[in-house]
């Protein structure tokens, strides 16, 4: 196999990364970046206690809070406990440091964390028992149930349990990342003294986490953990001793890769490498269920090397991302969002091939209202049409059967110059990437991963077509993923064009990601870490100036994250000249908005609802010249300095309109699944004038998108907005 191909750029940045300290007025015009992501976790448990949601909608957001929490666990609080220990002196933003930041999460998470199992407990468990969908104990099993159970235990579970004892002869065992674990204690009835021997149970992962009990008999449906049932029938593994208790217990790691790229001979064998050693990471958080003995309690920590501080005892269950299976299993339409198709705007002219469609004008897709299919068909066309010559694609995460990488395979061994750009450090998508890395370079495809230092988060792709006797460029720009299946999921915006200004700048960047360039140009697109941080103060500058010349001055900026310092005291200029500043920022933000005399005119808000809000857009009034910008980065130092990212220009005058008149104000105007920051860090329903209706931008979308793709019944059909 090819060794990788990694290259250190060479970058002169407009401003300091994130080493920059404020100059305004101190730490305290930050926010803490890990309490602002703790809020917006806290936006995502109030959709599951929200009456207004299907029931079963509600029951996963309440997984996706674990799993939130998991994640941010693995990456953020990892991080923060390895500068603690290094005696780090580093200091937030808001002028923490490491241990108080700990502390400060440590508490909040364990109230978050308190009112998820109240609503679990005292609303969903309740509400879903009064529909005919129960759950059961031990203690609230009938005889039949325990019969069943046992049953099931005895043929579906014991044969794939292996119990792992913890004495002299037996080391403690890897206890794998997030992995669901029982603890046992056990004792030798022949002998006077409680032995407290102990016994791990790993719960198998091939094992349905939730189990419907006595399925095919009359009455409600009755659910079960495995965990319970293990726990209930552990003592057949354990003959001649007495099962004196029984805790399920998980443990998340450190789950950040370490590599030294430059020292990387060979980057994917590297990565593969650290993927195995990753199953080994440092523990950071224990949660384990609440009446464990305390002295296996003590034991079990110790094993980990984990302080107790760090250590959380819940009620049962543990890990309610468990409860994803449960939508799956029950098949109750009434409980959960009406089914929605996305609508594809371009099947109103089917017979012509993309290519064609997007020579007559530029499409821009807002999914998932409108359908991810023609991004597929692009790549796909592209593949098979004899006049396409070249392809080059980026790839930073994608589905496991992916479409797009299948056409590229397919491009490359029908004798098609096909270049793969493929981010192997995609956190939490590294195996998979490597995975196809392997099977694009088998197929012939060029891949290359990027430059040493610097993930590749921008999405491209280029098409180079001959037609006649010239050669035309055809691109795809978008803010998310070539990923079909969460192209469903998440809102995100994607631009197909052959405007020669943008196309050949697009061909300038690939050219730059898989060749040499120091310092490339772009006059159009905005590029990290070339120009995007430089021009983005430009563009807030110019909105500044403007106001203060009594120009028409307006910034509306919609993104994932805002923690960049520099940006955030640009935009506090901003306000105090006066521009009117909306932002929407799906999670973590470090600006405090409506602060008497630093940010009276900035408004910020977050919208939480069916779809996850993922696409990153960008208007500047420009007195009365709007500028528009949508793309892949965020407003952090890491997109600004230590990623390729990308943003687009929307120069079509339609698009422009959409963007302009439509979806960035239709999102301002939501008052139900919007929430507005308040200077504190809290979130407060937006409160809504006399006589205003409940407004929720993404069923507007859903509903404009389906429009827009049913031709009225005399009207010439329009495929291309």
């Amino acid at each position: 196999m090819a060794a990788a191909r990694s290259k250190r750029i060479s970058v002169v940045a407009s401003s300091p990364p994130f080493s920059h300290r404020p100059t305004t007025a101190g730490p305290s015009i930050f926010a803490n970046r890990e309490q602002s992501w703790l809020a917006f976790n806290r936006r995502v448990l109030e959709q599951a206690r929200n009456p207004a949601n299907p029931l079963l909608e509600r029951v996963k957001f309440l997984a996706i809070v674990s799993s939130n929490l998991d994640e941010f666990y693995e990456i953020r609080v990892a991080g923060l406990m390895q500068q603690a220990d290094s005696e780090s002196s580093g200091l937030s933003l808001d002028g923490l440091g490491p241990r108080e930041q700990l502390r400060r999460v440590h508490k909040a998470v364990k109230e978050l964390v308190t009112d998820q199992y109240a609503c679990w407990h005292g609303e969903l468990v309740p509400q879903l028992a009064a529909l005919g969908i129960q759950f059961r104990t031990a203690t609230t099993l009938d005889e039949a149930e325990q019969a069943w159970v046992r049953s099931y235990f005895q043929t579906q579970v014991l044969p794939v349990l292996t119990p792992l004892a913890v004495d002299q002869s037996h080391p403690f065992p890897l206890i794998a990342n997030k992995t669901l674990n029982v603890l046992v204690s056990l004792d030798n009835p022949d002998t006077a003294q409680q032995e407290k021997l102990m016994v791990i149970l790993p719960v198998p992962r091939s094992l349905p986490r939730i189990v419907q009990i006595v399925p095919g008999s009359e009455g409600p449906l009755r659910h079960m953990f495995l965990s319970e049932i293990i726990k209930l029938c552990a003592g057949q593994l354990f003959p001649g001793y007495t099962l004196k208790d029984a805790h399920s217990f998980r443990v998340t790691r450190n789950s950040d890769l370490y590599i030294d790229e430059e020292e990387a001979e060979n980057l994917l064998k590297k990565i593969e490498e650290e993927l195995r050693n990753l199953r080994r990471g440092a523990a950071v958080r224990l949660e384990i269920e609440e009446g464990v003995d305390a002295e296996m309690f003590t034991m079990l920590c110790g094993h980990l090397a984990l302080s107790p501080d760090h250590t959380f005892r819940l009620p049962r269950p543990l890990n309610f991302l468990r409860l994803m299976s449960l939508y799956e299993m029950i098949e109750r339409p009434e409980l959960k969002y009406p089914p929605f198709v996305p609508a594809d705007p371009t099947a109103l002219s089917s017979q012509k091939k993309m290519f064609d469609r997007i020579r007559e004008r530029d499409l821009l897709l807002h999914h998932p209202y409108e359908s991810f299919t023609p991004v597929v068909e692009f790549v796909e066309q592209a593949a098979t049409d004899p006049d396409v010559l070249a392809i080059k694609q980026t790839l930073y995460r994608t589905s496991g059967d992916s479409p797009i990488v299948r056409a590229l395979i397919d491009a490359s061994l029908a004798g098609k110059q096909v270049t793969a750009l493929v981010e192997l450090m995609a956190r939490f998508d590294e195996a998979n990437n490597i995975k196809w890395a392997r099977e694009l370079e088998e197929a012939g495809v060029h891949v290359v991963y990027g430059f040493v230092g610097h993930k590749t988060h921008c999405k491209c792709c280029l098409v180079v077509r001959r037609e006649g006797t010239a050669l035309r460029q055809y691109v795809h720009l978008g803010t998310g993923n070539y990923n079909p299946k969460t192209a469903r999921l998440y809102t995100d915006l994607s631009l197909l064009t052959c405007r020669e200004t943008l196309a050949g700048e697009v061909a300038q960047l690939f050219n730059t990601l898989t060749g040499l360039g120091r310092t490339p140009e772009f006059r159009h697109l905005l590029v990290a870490p070339f120009n995007l941080h430089a021009r983005t103060q430009e563009l807030i500058a110019a909105e500044t100036a403007n106001a203060a010349a009594g120009k028409p001055a307006r910034i509306i900026a919609k993104m994932n994250k805002l923690v960049d310092p520099v940006t955030i005291e640009n935009l506090y200029a901003a306000s105090k000249a006066g521009v009117k500043i909306d932002l929407i920022v799906r999670a973590t933000c470090c600006l405090r908005p409506g602060v008497k005399g630093l940010s009276e005119n900035i408004r910020l808000r977050n919208i939480v609802g069916r779809f996850l809000e993922h696409a990153r857009v960008f208007y500047y009034e420009n007195a009365g010249q709007p500028v528009m910008y949508a793309g892949s980065a965020d407003w952090m130092p890491r997109n600004f300095f230590r990623r390729v990212e990308a943003l687009f220009p929307i120069e079509d005058p339609e698009l422009r309109r959409r963007v302009g008149e439509d979806l960035l104000p239709m999102e301002l105007r939501d008052n139900e699944d919007a929430r507005e920051l308040q200077p504190d860090g809290t979130y407060a329903p937006i409160v809504r004038a006399a006589g205003e209706e409940p407004f929720r931008a993404q069923k507007y979308f859903m509903a404009a998108a389906t429009a827009r793709a049913t031709p009225p019944a005399s009207t010439p059909l329009m495929a291309t907005s």
